[in-house]
Order: C-alpha cells, then sequence, then structure tokens
C-alpha cells in the first residue's frame, strides 16, 4: 500500500487521472443507463407513470444527496489524512462513516413507512400521479441503508486512491437492476406484474447486493485502512472534519432536489407531459454529467493528496486536466442533444405532445453544456481543498439565485417554449463569478502551501 502513496504523489498527472477516473467514468456511465433502462420501462406502462417517476425523482436526490454528502466529506479527509502519513486517523474516520450510513438508513426506513403519501403530494394533487409516486418512493424510503452503505463504502475506498473496487460495485448494482426491471415491472416468467413498485424493489434489491460486495471487501483487511472497529473510537472532531466539506456538499444535491421539485411544480401549472419532459431530460442529461462525476472520484484525490503534500504544481496540473476532460465529455453531450433529440425522447414514450414538447427541451436545456463542466470542477476542487462552503455557494447561485426565478420570469414571458432556456442562461451567468472566485482561490492555495514550507 506504500506504492499507493508514491504514486499519488509521483506519477505524471494525466496518466495518474485516467487511471483513478475511467473505473469511476466506466461505473458512473453504466450508472447513468441504469437510469434511462429504469425510466424507458416505466415510460412505456404510461406517461403517467413517466411522470409520477418524475414527481418522486427529488426525494431520491435527497436520499442520495445525503449519502453522497457525506461521501464527499469522507473522501476528502481520507485522503488529505493519507496525505499527511495518519492511517490510523483516517481508518477511524471510515468507521465513523459506516455508522452515519446506518443512522441515515433507519431514518430512510421510518420516512418510507409513515410519510410516502405525504411527500408526493406536496408536489401534485393529481391523485394517479400521488399513488403511482408513492408507491415507488415507499419502498426507495425503507430500503435507504441499501443505498447509504455502497455509497458511503465506495467513497471510503477513494479516499485511498482505490477506484477500481467502486467500479465494480456500481457495475453489480446498475447491471443487477438493468436485469431484474422486467421481471418485477411487466411480471416475467414466474414474477408478478408490480409495474412502478417492481422497478423499485429491483432498484433496492440490486443495492443489497452490490452492498453486501462492498462490506466484504472493507472487512476483508487487504487495503491501506485498518477497517474492524476493535480500535473505534468515538470522535467527534472527526464527524466535524467530515461535514466541514460534505455538509455543504449535501446541501448542494439537497439544492438539486429543491430545484428539480420547485421546476416541476412551475412545469405542473402546464401539463403532466410537461413534467415527463423534464424526468426524461434529467435521466438522459445523466449520460453527459455522470462521466464528470465519474472523473471527480479520480481528481478529488489526486488533488487533495497532494494539497495535504504541498505540492502546488501538481495541484495546478491536475487542475488543467480535469476542466478539459471535463469540457470534452459536456461537448459530446451538446451535439448529440442537438442532433438526435426526438430519437432519444421517442426512447421513452411515442406520445406524440410527449415527443414534441421533449425534443425541444431538449436543445434547449442543452445549450448549458459548453460551460457546466467548469462550474462542476471547480466546485469539486474547492470540496478537496477541504472549502466545502465554497462549493455550496456555487450551488445556490446557479439552482437559487439564478434557475429558480429565471424559469419562473421565462415562463411569464412566453410560455413552456421560453421557459427551457432559463437553464443555460443561468448557467452562462454563474459562469463568470466561478470563473473569478476559481482563480482567486487557486492563488489562496499557492501563498498558503508556500507560507506553511516557509515555516518549515
Amino acid at each position: 500500500m506504500e506504492e499507493e502513496k508514491v504514486r499519488l504523489e509521483s506519477d505524471h498527472i494525466l496518466s495518474l487521472l485516467f487511471k483513478l477516473s475511467i473505473p469511476g467514468i466506466v461505473s458512473m456511465f453504466v450508472h447513468a443507463l441504469y437510469n434511462v433502462v429504469d425510466s424507458i420501462y416505466v415510460g412505456h406502462l404510461s406517461k403517467e407513470a413517466l411522470a409520477a417517476l418524475s414527481l418522486a425523482f427529488p426525494v431520491q436526490i435527497i436520499l442520495i444527496a445525503v449519502a453522497v454528502g457525506t461521501g464527499v466529506g469522507i473522501t476528502s479527509l481520507i485522503s488529505r489524512l493519507i496525505g499527511k502519513g495518519d492511517v490510523e486517523r483516517a481508518s477511524n474516520t471510515a468507521e465513523h462513516g459506516l455508522i452515519i450510513a446506518l443512522v441515515y438508513g433507519v431514518m430512510g426506513l421510518v420516512a418510507g413507512l409513515f410519510l410516502s403519501e405525504q411527500i408526493l403530494a406536496l408536489f401534485t394533487n393529481d391523485p394517479l400521479l400521488i399513488e403511482f409516486g408513492s408507491e415507488y418512493i415507499r419502498i426507495i424510503l425503507i430500503g435507504s441503508t441499501a443505498m447509504s452503505i455502497p455509497i458511503i463504502s465506495n467513497s471510503i475506498l477513494r479516499g485511498e486512491g482505490n477506484t477500481f473496487i467502486p467500479m465494480i460495485a456500481m457495475l453489480i448494482g446498475s447491471i443487477l437492476n438493468m436485469i431484474l426491471d422486467p421481471f418485477f415491472i411487466f411480471g416475467l416468467s414466474v414474477f408478478p406484474r408490480l409495474e412502478v413498485e417492481g422497478a423499485a424493489i429491483a432498484t433496492v434489491l440490486s443495492r443489497v447486493i452490490s452492498g453486501t460486495f462492498i462490506l466484504y471487501i472493507l472487512f476483508k483487511g487487504d487495503m491501506l485502512l485498518n477497517i474492524d472497529f476493535k480500535h473505534f473510537r468515538r470522535d467527534l472532531s472527526l464527524v466535524r472534519d467530515i461535514y466541514a466539506v460534505g455538509f455543504p456538499s449535501m446541501i448542494m444535491q439537497v439544492l438539486a432536489s429543491f430545484m428539480v421539485a420547485t421546476i416541476n411544480v412551475i412545469l405542473a401549472g402546464y401539463s403532466a407531459v410537461a413534467i415527463a419532459a423534464m424526468g426524461i431530460y434529467f435521466r438522459l442529461q445523466s449520460f453527459v454529467l455522470m462521466p464528470v462525476f465519474g472523473l471527480n472520484q479520480g481528481y478529488m484525490p489526486i488533488v487533495g493528496y497532494n494539497y495535504g503534500h504541498k505540492k502546488p504544481e501538481r495541484i495546478k496540473k491536475t487542475v488543467v486536466y480535469g476542466i478539459v476532460t471535463a469540457f470534452v465529455f459536456c461537448m459530446i453531450g451538446f451535439f448529440i442533444f442537438q442532433l438526435f433529440p426526438e430519437q432519444l425522447v421517442t426512447l421513452f414514450n411515442e406520445d406524440p405532445e410527449l415527443v414534441k414538447t421533449g425534443t425541444h427541451a431538449l436543445k434547449a436545456i442543452s445549450y448549458l453544456y459548453p460551460v457546466v463542466g467548469f462550474s462542476i470542477m471547480a466546485s469539486v476542487t474547492f470540496q478537496a481543498f477541504g472549502k466545502g462552503f465554497r462549493s455550496l455557494a456555487i450551488s445556490v447561485l446557479r439552482q437559487l439565485v439564478l434557475l429558480i426565478p429565471l424559469a419562473y420570469i421565462f415562463g411569464k414571458m412566453g410560455g413552456l417554449h421560453l421557459l427551457w432556456y432559463a437553464f443555460p442562461v443561468a448557467e452562462v451567468i454563474a459562469f463568470g463569478g466561478i470563473m473569478v472566485w476559481f482563480r482567486s482561490t487557486l492563488r489562496e492555495i499557492e501563498k498558503e502551501i508556500q507560507d506553511s514550507s516557509g515555516r518549515i
């Protein structure tokens, strides 16, 4: 495992970035494929079922946000502690993370048992959408431990620079989900036809299996960190340090949920078709953004380690390579959405009104892709430096201060046709401010490292 430290400190940055990121990119791409396939199956039930899944989506984002936000804090803290040579404290951080995952699972279970219908009623008063949506989200909430454990366990491994095993775990969960979906949704073979509920059951069951695999890897002892709870020490300062980065990240993703939920409420004033079109866009955009998030799984440990190890030149190279790669991913998505929007929408449902609305939405919203890659990489860079609240500020600017008001205003000015353009306009406005802040932060970090080295 000593080789892992040397690799992070001295290997060529571009090759190191791709070595660590490719597993994450592959796993996130397959995860995006699962999201799309899942929605395609549900979309073939009815456009109302697809709209209900779109309404339940923000709740699912919150579940993922809590686990991913905690995981980001764990990855950042573990990578910095390993960079400083404090492996024992890094191992204790991992053990705290697993306990936190269990706590979140119990909270989700309680919410699923008692609050599912009330949650869906916040977004619509359509009885059919509430029925379909609550059926789905009840099972997802009850099985939330099966989501929090794999996410946080994968974050622990990424903190020590291991991105291969998280890729395998993600592949197991996503591929199993795609295999199980048609059996539970449509009642193939001996399986009962459970429709929307079946989609949720397939998701939870596949996560239980992938979670079992990742826990086996963590506890078998063949890694740099020693996770066995034999030497566990309750340390609230570790929890504080995890959430110094993780809480802003968590709030950022909760803001994404709030943004989606609010946009859905605005779209509900037009039609269920508009909600379904938004749901299709969010599923398809994961093909563009999930590879960027996969890139970040390799990017963050490199930046965090070299920040802890006081290597400013390696940090700069990593940042440049990361931003350029993210831009390439996003531009590929831009051209696909511009050239083939109708074909993409038709995959989900062939209803003429949905195809027309969804096609325009994909083309209009995708104009944000030339700049969104930079904003995502700037946010992750702040997290790697332990400056989580700066990442939070970026999300507040993009999703609350700009997007929601612009969506409302554009809708009032030009109806649904103009509303979709609020997304790229908000992103372009935010880009200018983020660029200035990002450059000043890099100068600040370089000065901090120089001052620290001068005192040694």
